[in-house]
Parts: C-alpha cells; structure tokens; sequence
C-alpha cells in the first residue's frame, strides 16, 4: 500500500486517537480508507485495517459523530454522489447510511454554525480549471439531511489558487468560523490558505483571507512539505488543547511514473547515440538496402517488399539519391578527419550523460523522498562532526550543505580548540549545537552526550562532502542493520605483521572488514557506551598517545563485543575531500599517517583479539556496496 494524502482525527474514549486516511489498494488502484490508532497522544500509530471499501475510488474520509453515532462522509465522486456511512463497529466496521447529494462533490465537509449545519464541496462535474476553483455550500438542519443548495452557489468562483476547493475541516475558534482551502497553482494542493467567515447565511455568504501562520522550512523539497500541504485537520479535544494533523508531501504524483518514463526515454535515445556513433565509423550503412530485400525469394517467391516492379525500381531509384547526396557528409564524418574525431568525442560524451541519466532515474533515489519504516518507526540522526578553529571555512560549508539533507535532525560540532563560533552565524534550517572540550583529543569524538535525542548518528569528519542521497543511502542501510558500523570508507586489515592500507587494496582483494568512523552511522547510546567502557581505556590511552587511531579502535571494539558482522559498506556516488582547499588536512603525510595506523593495528590486536575475515563486495541486493 502507498499511504496518505487526507488525514482526519476522531477523538474516541479515553485517550485514544484515531486517524482516518486515504491509501491505496495496488490491485484495484483506487483509493481506501485505512484507520490508526495512537495511545500516546500521537507519538506513535498502529495500523488497525481498511475501513471502508467500495468498488470506486474513496478520498477524504470526514469523520463526526452526532447523536451518539460515528459517521464517515469520504469522498466518492466517481460514483456521481456524496455518501453518509455508519459505523456498525467503531472503527472497522461501517454501513451505508444514505446518499447526502446526488452529485459527485468533493473534499466535503461540513460544520454546526449558528442554526444549521453548513455543508462545504466543490462539484467535480465542471469541466477544467473550474474544478478546484469553485466552492458550493449546502445547508440543513441535521447533518443526515435534507441538505439545501445556498442561494448564490456557487458562492465563490475565482483562480485556483485562491483556495475555493476545501483543505480540511472548517472550525470555530473564539467564535469565529474559519475555513481552510487550497491552493491549487502549480499542481493539486500546492499549499493552504485561511479564512475567516465574516458572514454566512441561507442568502448570503463572505469570507476573507487570514494568515494560516505555518512556517515553512528551508530544507526545500526535502522538508516534510517540501512539494506541497494540502490538508490540515485541526479539532478542540476535552480538555481545551487542540491537535491537528497535517499531510505533506516531498514528491509530486506520479513521480515513479515520471522516473521510469525518464529513464526508459534517455535508454532510447543512448541507442539512437551509438547508432549515431555507429554511422560516422562506418560500421552502420544507413542510406543501402540490400538488395535482396527488394528482389524475389529463390526458395518460396515472396519478396521482401511486395511483388512490384515499378515499386522497387523507385526505390532503387531513391536510395541512389541518397547515396549520392550523403557521400559528401560521409566523407565529413569519417573518423580520419578533424571533425569526425571530434564529433565521435561529442557523441561519446552524449552517451555517457545519456546512460548516466537514464541510471539515474531508474535505479537512483534512496527513499528519503517517501518515508520508509524500519521496525514501524520513522526516524532521523544527528551529525557529529570534530573539528577547531583553523578549519571554520570547512565547517560552514559542511553545515550549509549537510544541513538540508532530509534526515538530518541536529548537528552537534565537536570544538577541541579555540574560541568556539557562534552557532546562531551557521546557515542552517536544524539546530547546530557547538559542544565545547576541555582538551584536544580525538576521544571527544565518540564522547557520551545525553543532549543528542537520536540513536542513529552519523560521525562524519568536516573535510568530506558527499551528496545527500549518499546520506541516506548509508542510513536506510544503518536501519536495516543498527548494530553495525554502516559507512562510506571501507578498508581490508590483514597480514602478518598488520599492516593499514587504503581502500584500493580493500578493492583489489575484494573484501574489508574495517569501516572508517570519519564518516559512518552507528547506535550512538550502544557506540558511544563502548568506547568509554573500562575495557577500552588502555585504547583511548593510546590514540592520545599517538593523537590517530580512533576510528580503528572503535572497529576493534565492535569486532571483540560480537560474533556476527559489525561493519557494512555503501558506496558514495562521489566524496571530496575539503581539506586540500583549506590547507588545514589533519594528516597531511600520507605515508607517516599509515605507519602510525599500522603501530595501532598491532597494539590493538594484542588487546583485542584479531578482526574477522573480510565482507565481499556486492553483496547487497540493490548493489550499493560495488
């Protein structure tokens, strides 16, 4: 099922929440409406089933109770009316109660306002644009019916994005009646808008618009409601609060759709490339036909093309034209010539970026567009990154681009040395939190800080830009397996004595079984414990000692506390390291760098115990370990 898009709450008995929504039947391919139940104020949901199905798309289920009765009012347009279910067993179980209109409304929703109950819709009959810019009250005095059409209906017609169609239940606050609509510029529900009711009667209707005061973040299609909001439902509870749930969207309709059309459209036209490449070397012959093509069959007298001799005379007749015409071009496009090379490079070119874009939108994204469970739990991490004063270009730009990454919760900097920043001078749509040390170590890195609110962090040094979808690649890959050390590096530690070599080593041995924690995921409450365990004391004392070494001991940590696998590999699309810009690389000499790194093998072993046998590349399903 793909879920979501129109989210109505019910307050039931007790503390229970329920929350009705549209969701997607992928045999039928229509609309249902599935039912969640929170027990916790909305912290969490369980799914409890479908609630009411038919043999025609349901959208927008709006739940009230009256008289003692729970009734749904959704959406169902494509049957030609609006329909009042009952609910038999609250709330799986629902019954026809009667058809409210005979006319296929939609978004409807209704209100008890001063003597009547007050029925807002747009009729989904009119033709084109005037289907979401147009709004139509109904009125009555039960809201089982019989409803009256108002007076001037449709009662407001204007542009669609001055939101005429509804956008969630209408509701009275301090005694005023407001009433949510859509903007529908651009694209279905691109947004809300707000008004309050100034006057609504049997004859008369006029309402003005009031800011909605929803802030929008800065994380751009990566926000929560990044593409669009387009429904918001918000009720007075009991107790006098209110809560209100509201939809939003980071990808537009259809957007698989939109993808694998893309991507079949650039894998077509890479053929139509290399048959281009094709012609200019010569090995395609595009203005010949054979000859046996246009004469008579030996063996069974059927030709090619249909048994006329005047016709394969002209056809002869055109395609000696052509070749007579194109030899000249030919002759150009020869890949002896200046400009036949250098068309071959231009084409050559073309086809790479074709196949890439073609590979792009048909095996990329990484599913932070659309939330994605692990375990029934959405989430987000925190970034951690280390760094000092002499690196604060690196810092600013790690933070302006990490920071709008979609998971992103909060970013925690590690500051071993100098006269901190002020985090306010970051530009950052999450939190930036500077965690001030006593002393410069690279122990501070893996620091137990009950401030960070995730279990999923990401330790990623300030020098190393990736792309965000590499991000969340590595964490949909972390949530998959959370005990492990999930990262971007990957390195093979064997030998007799140990020796650290880089990942090309890792590559050519095809395997590794270390993962560098200057850039990997990890259970921050699990890790972090770990590290600062009496066990890895003598450990800390030696990176210290040898102000390197860190990421190394953690993996050894990892290693002795299991027996099943502890670090996974994903492959980034590309990684820049930062630092050469800034001349301020904490390890300049590389050769230096890895001697030391072979010292702490040796030493870490000894304490230890060995690392296990190397993890093969290519292992995963969706090939993001290659």
């Amino acid at each position: 099922m793909s879920w979501t898009l129109w989210f109505i709450i019910h307050k039931s008995q007790g503390d229970t929440l329920y929350l009705f929504f549209e969701t997607k039947n992928s045999i039928k391919m229509h609309g249902e409406i599935g039912v969640a139940r929170s027990i916790d104020e909305g912290a969490s949901w369980e799914f409890l089933g479908i609630a009411l199905q038919e043999e025609w798309h349901l959208s927008y289920p709006y739940v009230f109770s009256y008289n003692d009765q729970i009734y749904m009012m959704p959406e169902g347009s494509r049957k030609g009316d609006l329909r009042l279910y009952r609910a038999v067993k609250f709330p799986l179980q629902w019954t026809l109660e009667k058809v409210l209109v005979r006319k296929p409304l939609v978004d409807a929703s209704l209100v008890k306002y001063g003597d009547y109950y007050w029925l807002f819709a747009s009729d989904f009959s009119r033709f084109g644009t005037e289907k979401n810019a147009e709004l139509e009250i109904w009125y009555s005095d039960s809201p089982l019916g019989f409803w009256k059409q108002h007076k001037r209906n449709p009662i407001y017609r204007s542009d669609k994005s001055l939101g005429a169609r509804n956008g969630g239940r209408p509701f009275i606050y301090e005694g005023y009646l407001y009433r949510l609509g859509q903007d529908c510029s651009g694209t279905y529900g691109r947004s809300l808008r707000l008004y309050k009711v100034e006057k609504l009667s049997t004859d008369d209707y006029r309402e003005v618009s009031v800011p909605l005061q929803i802030e929008m973040a800065d994380k751009g299609r990566y926000a929560w409601n990044g593409i669009r909001h387009h429904h918001l439902d918000a009720q007075k509870l009991p107790s006098g609060g209110w809560i209100a749930v509201m939809d939003g969207d980071r990808v537009p309709s259809g957007d698989s759709t939109r993808r694998s059309l893309l991507g079949y459209t650039f894998i077509i036209s890479f053929f139509f490339v290399l048959m281009a490449i094709g012609f200019s070397l010569g090995a395609m012959n595009c203005t010949s036909l054979p000859t046996s093509c246009i004469s008579f069959s030996r063996r069974n007298d059927w030709p090619c093309f249909w048994s006329r001799p005047q016709f394969n005379l002209k056809v002869r007749r055109t395609f000696a034209s052509v070749n007579r015409y194109s030899s000249p071009i030919r002759l150009q496009l020869s890949p002896s010539t200046c400009f036949g090379k250098l068309l071959l490079i231009i084409l050559g070119i073309i086809g790479i970026i074709v196949l890439c874009a073609a590979e792009h939108f048909l095996f990329g994204g990484d599913g932070s567009e659309q939330g994605y469970l692990f375990k029934g739990q959405y989430a987000q991490f925190t970034m951690v990154a280390m760094t000092y004063e002499a690196r604060i270009w690196n810092l600013n730009l790690y933070i302006k681009h990490y920071s709008r990454c979609p998971s992103v919760r909060e970013i925690v900097v590690v500051w071993n040395k100098g006269k901190p920043p002020n985090p306010d001078e970051f530009d950052s749509p999450v939190p930036v939190r500077i965690r001030v040390e006593d002393h410069n170590s690279l122990n501070n890195r893996f620091k137990v800080d009950p401030l960070i609110k995730t279990r999923a962090v990401l330790e990623l040094d300030d020098d190393i830009m990736m792309t965000c979808n590499d991000i969340e690649k590595g964490f949909r890959v972390w949530r998959e397996h959370p005990e492990r050390i999930v990262g971007f590096y990957p390195r093979l530690i064997d030998g007799n004595p140990l020796k650290y070599r880089n990942e090309r080593y890792a590559r050519k041995n095809n395997g590794y079984n270390v993962i560098l924690t200057g850039a990997a995921f990890m259970d921050s409450e699990a890790a972090f414990k770990k590290f600062w365990s009496e066990e890895a004391r003598h450990g800390r004392a030696l990176v210290d000692e040898l102000r390197n070494c860190e990421d190394v001991l953690m993996n050894f940590l990892f290693a002795n506390a299991s027996s099943e696998r502890t670090v996974e590999y994903v492959h980034p699309a590309w990684a820049i390291d930062t630092s050469k810009l800034s001349t301020s690389a904490i390890s300049r000499n590389t050769q230096v760098h890895y001697d030391i790194r072979s010292n702490c093998l040796a030493n870490f072993s000894a304490i230890y115990g060995p690392l296990p046998q190397k993890w093969e590349f290519g292992s995963r399903d969706d090939r993001w370990d290659l």
